[in-house]
């Protein structure tokens, strides 16, 4: 079976400058006829809810048991969520800062190594500074105790590819997302890297622009941290080096730190 790049690389290029000049600048020729732009764009919105979907399920083989605990913390925890808040903000419901400090204190309570983490990255000339908030687990695999995996928790995951005036397919798509992921980075990635490119493909049908913060590079400086993080390990398993310092270095600039550690590691399974 092919690996999860390599299937997502079917359809994207690997290199994101080249994606975000290349890959995805659709032109709809008026003179081109209409059914055979019609079955185009019919396969490409059945190819990417195919694809997203497989990604989707192989993202749930892995990670079951926290993925339940942080939807039974998660959901005591927005009903408590009032309670929670220590910042006193007029309104409590936006107030998801204090309510991921209170879903890692309960991880980290039932002995899961949670911590938050928070990117921030520097203005480029192609997208905007900014700063992300999530949470990030660590456990081991139930057939090794040393070898540690690193999972992404975000609660709002769903909400980060809303688009206003979207098309049906892409909404369509969207839904099919879970409203809180838990799961690794290699995953999140390949889910970045499909649903972008559907919102470049949207927005483009729609003749709207696409602003920078919506570009896939945008999207994945949010998660940069666990997601260059996991490119520092796929370097090592290609060059048998780990050098955490130059592999978390990035010409993007972005820093990453972490509170909330935890006591003893737990199998993920």
């Amino acid at each position: 079976m092919d690996s999860l790049e390599e299937r997502v690389s079917v359809f994207y290029y690997e290199n994101s400058d080249e994606y975000d000049h290349n890959s995805s600048d659709y032109e709809f020729d008026d003179d081109a006829g209409d059914s055979d732009a019609k079955r185009q764009r019919i396969l490409y919105w059945e190819s990417q809810q195919a694809l997203l979907q497989e990604i989707l399920e192989r993202s749930k083989l892995t990670g079951s048991k926290l993925r339940q605990e942080v939807h039974e913390i998660t959901e005591k925890a927005r009903s408590e969520q009032r309670d929670l808040c220590r910042c006193h903000k007029p309104n409590v419901d936006a107030c998801n800062n204090c309510l991921r400090h209170g879903i890692v204190n309960s991880l980290c309570d039932k002995g899961f190594k949670a911590s938050l983490c928070i990117s921030k990255w520097s203005e480029t000339k192609k997208i905007p500074g900014g700063t992300h908030e999530y949470i990030e687990v660590t456990g081991n695999t139930s057939t090794s105790r040393t070898k540690q995996l690193f999972y992404v928790v975000e609660l709002e995951f769903r909400d980060q590819f809303e688009i206003a005036k979207a098309s049906n397919e892409y909404r369509n798509l969207v839904r099919m997302l879970p409203k809180t992921y838990v799961g690794k980075a290699d995953y999140l990635r390949a889910i970045v890297r499909i649903v972008c490119d559907a919102a470049k493909r949207s927005m483009k049908e729609s003749r709207m622009h696409m602003g920078p913060w919506r570009k896939r590079s945008f999207m994945l400086m949010k998660w940069s941290a666990s997601i260059e993080r996991l490119a520092s390990v796929e370097s090592v398993s290609t060059s048998n080096r780990y050098n955490v310092q130059s592999s978390l270095s990035s010409e993007r600039a972005h820093a990453s730190s972490y509170r909330y550690f935890a006591a003893p590691t737990v199998v993920v399974k």
